[in-house]
């Protein structure tokens, strides 16, 4: 953060083309306007990156050569990345980090591998180590694409008791407990709706729902979260694509307001962000709008610290997209479409 007025934001992309790796940028709130957008450190393809609650540190997926794994910078108070480590094994690399609270454990997970890691974190300088758990999933699903399992996510559940892990390739969400040194033992596991490709979660800010946005069927499924034992139970499916519309598309991210009232999905493909009222008891979703991206395959988008914004990003068109957001209504208004990044994937900014 600069100041109240100006949020620092980073970017994670695919290095293809032109891109050099992690950019980082500026939204300037007065203005509504992104700005001072640069080349914050080069690595081969960080396509997804996530931030320490103290924002000290960044941790990236990275590739380097035939290996992937993460990879850690120290974050300045201007928001300059300096490289720390990085630590990988033979393979692709993961498609997406996340942190707990205390900066203690790193959860990566590997679509192309349908794993699930846990490293631990030095917490004199914010390295990475080695992996005290690597659990490969099992099995598949009925679309072709599903010929193996593939890993999507894994965050922790709000009580930071359990990792919740969503499995594309096998239709489940799998709950593992997280033990002392960060080892990983599963402790449930719900099976989804055959084929609908499960892929990113959210959890409500009561800690006891929670949203999957699906990749093959385009739905938000919404779920109860037991936070007694770490099980999950089904509530609702949710279309996020208009009842006509039939051409191809993968659902992508999910986000939820911090007030609850309002869930956010992405469509790629249809090319827009799905917004939705939660209702304040159920947690069940009734649809409001689509909002169109200005651009192609919206791989990522966040609301901004204030949440008077969102940002979204254009992975095929090379593109960010900047939202006014209405915090009585949930509706998004265009402001900013001309923001050139090439192949964005992810976007994270620093914490309030």
């Amino acid at each position: 953060m600069i100041n109240t007025q100006k949020f620092i934001g980073f970017i994670g992309t695919y290095t293809k083309g032109e891109s050099k790796g992690i950019y980082s940028f500026t939204l300037d709130t007065n203005k509504g306007k992104i700005e001072d957008i640069h080349v914050a450190a080069e690595l081969e393809n960080p396509t997804y990156v996530t931030i320490s609650n103290d924002n000290q540190y960044l941790y990236s997926v990275a590739k380097d050569g035939n290996s992937g794994g993460v990879a850690a910078f120290s974050i300045s108070g201007t928001g300059e990345l300096t490289a720390i480590n990085s630590e990988g094994s033979e393979g692709s690399p993961p498609c997406h980090v996340s942190v707990d609270s205390q900066n203690r454990f790193v959860f990566s997970t590997n679509y192309h591998k349908g794993s699930v890691e846990s490293q631990p974190i030095n917490q004199d300088n914010g390295s990475v180590r080695p992996s005290v758990s690597v659990i490969k999933h099992e099995g598949r699903g009925p679309d072709p694409r599903q010929e193996k399992p593939h890993t999507h996510y894994a965050g922790l559940t709000p009580d930071e008791k359990y990792l919740a892990v969503v499995e594309l390739g096998i239709d489940a969400l799998i709950t593992y407990e997280i033990g002392a040194e960060g080892e990983l033992t599963e402790v449930s596991r719900l099976p989804l709706k055959a084929g609908s490709g499960p892929r990113h979660l959210a959890f409500h800010p009561n800690g006891t729902i929670a949203y999957i946005m699906t990749e093959f069927s385009s739905e938000v499924i919404v779920l109860t979260y037991h936070p007694e034992n770490g099980h999950f139970t089904e509530k609702q499916y949710i279309s996020t694509l208009p009842e006509d519309f039939k051409e191809n598309n993968q659902g992508s991210a999910i986000h939820i307001s911090r007030d609850g009232r309002f869930v956010y999905a992405g469509n790629r493909g249809h090319n827009s962000i799905a917004v939705f009222r939660a209702d304040i008891l159920s947690g069940e979703l009734s649809f409001i709008e689509h909002t169109s991206t200005e651009g192609d395959w919206p791989r990522d988008f966040t609301l901004d610290p204030t949440e008077k914004f969102i940002v979204a990003s254009n992975q095929e068109s090379s593109n960010l997209v900047l939202f006014a957001r209405d915090a009585a209504s949930g509706r998004l208004t265009l402001l900013q479409s001309d923001i050139t990044v090439p192949h964005p994937v992810c976007i994270k900014f620093l914490k309030i």
